[in-house]
């Protein structure tokens, strides 16, 4: 008798979106509500159902009027949703009321909830794991007298199942501020440690010398595939065993900053980093949270903003970026600005205005023309100069030749002639080998 397997799946929450329509917020709206729904897709969840209400401001205590309230308890009941998600963050009070007033045993929960739950289920290693916890109880802090409460440090399947407790890694938990208060210190204090432990290979990179190229940029804009792109073409093999990063196409694909060596075509070396995506609004817990993670961004000598131009809403995702950015302090570092996508449109690419570049991660003329820029923008200072190094300095050449450009060899009578690329404090280093 053949035995059948049966894959089980997780089975998807159905969920109704909220949101208050602000006058001020008109002209964004349907790409806030897009937005919204992309993140409840992202956390595997079925929108059944959209609804706005036009208000000044949310209702301090049940956050739609009641006539909207009833419309939403009409559409749960329609839908068999159960789950409401608000657009804005809640207060204790307006959860309980909502529940109570929706009723069918619905919960509700709001976007911040919702995108720490997206967070702790992309969390890879143990300082992503860290942060997203802390950032999860410093929002459980305030609503211990919800239903978010009955669920907080369960295990959860796929499909919001557990909102703000996915990947606690406990099983029941004493719902009490102090206990809450209690493991916020701890989660400080081994976060702590785990950042200062890996600090060490953070100094050894900042020892290095070596200039730091982060990208940043919204969520979902490509960042990963631009770094596959670099490490496949220009990667260290040897710090790069390892060497690809996760993409996909979906909102927050990955959460780790990832940090390679790269060696461009004039034979300097840079350090590329991939840092979290932007998503407008972002819970200011996580964004606390991450700070050590973002500061690859913070500590970078140029930025690389890219931007997912075939997106009908890329500038307010770049509105997006430079607010996070501002919020982070790295808002004064230099950056260039990489349209990436053009494949995806009508525009030609690859295309270079100033510090700007229209592409395709997937083009590889593109890719050559983002080498040239970043090297540019780093490197633009670069000098030509003409050396004689005397034959018993065949240690000097060979360093020349490991970690410049060299242009040109010739061997002379009294030694070898090179004309190399050099920046004008190096040029200094090797002043009584130039010819003038």
């Amino acid at each position: 008798m053949v035995r059948e397997n049966y894959e089980t799946k997780p089975e998807i929450q159905k969920v109704i979106l909220a949101a208050v329509e602000k006058q001020k917020d008109a002209d964004t709206i349907d790409y806030t509500l897009e937005e919204f729904q992309n993140l409840a897709e992202a956390n595997n969840l079925e929108v059944v159902g959209i609804i706005t209400q036009k208000l000044d401001r949310p209702v301090s205590g049940t956050y739609f009027g009641s006539g909207k309230i009833e419309e939403l308890s009409e559409l749960v009941a329609a839908t068999d949703a159960t789950l409401v998600v608000s657009n804005d963050d809640l207060t204790a009070t307006q959860i309980r009321n909502l529940e109570k007033l929706i009723g069918h045993g619905i919960r509700v929960v709001d976007r911040t909830a919702l995108i720490l739950d997206i967070f702790a289920t992309r969390a890879q290693t143990k300082v992503a794991k860290l942060q997203v916890r802390l950032a999860q109880k410093q929002y459980q802090l305030p609503r211990l007298h919800t239903s978010l409460a009955n669920e907080l440090d369960q295990q959860g399947g796929a499909g919001g199942g557990s909102f703000t407790s996915r990947g606690a890694g406990e099983t029941k938990l004493e719902l009490s501020r102090r206990v809450i208060e209690d493991q916020i210190i701890r989660i400080k204090r081994e976060l702590k440690d785990v950042i200062e432990a890996s600090g060490t290979q953070r100094k050894q990179r900042d020892a290095s010398g070596l200039p730091r190229v982060a990208l940043v940029g919204y969520t979902n804009a490509g960042k990963s595939t631009w770094m596959n792109k670099m490490i496949e073409n220009y990667g260290v093999e040897s710090e790069n065993d390892d060497k690809t990063v996760f993409e996909k196409d979906m909102l927050f694909a990955t959460l780790d900053s990832t940090v390679r060596a790269i060696k461009l075509p004039n034979k300097r070396q840079i350090l590329l980093s991939d840092t979290v995506g932007f998503v407008s609004n972002l819970p200011h817990d996580l964004v606390a949270s991450f700070h050590s993670t973002l500061e690859e961004a913070i500590n970078a000598d140029l930025l690389v903003q890219v931007v997912d131009v075939s997106d009908p809403h890329y500038k307010e995702m770049m509105d997006t970026t430079e607010q996070t950015l501002r919020e982070i302090g790295a808002d004064q570092v230099p950056m260039v600005v990489i349209y990436n996508k053009a494949d995806k449109t009508e525009m030609s690419y690859p295309d270079r205005n100033g510090n700007t570049l229209t592409a395709s991660a997937r083009d590889e003329k593109s890719v050559l023309a983002f080498v040239e820029l970043i090297t540019q923008e780093l490197f633009g200072k670069i000098v030509e100069v003409e050396l004689l190094i005397p034959f018993d300095r065949g240690d000097i050449v060979s360093e020349i030749n490991s970690k410049y450009n060299v242009l040109s060899t010739e061997y002379l009578e009294n030694g070898t002639q090179l004309k190399v690329s050099l920046l004008p404090e190096e040029a200094l280093k090797y002043n009584q080998f130039e010819q003038k």
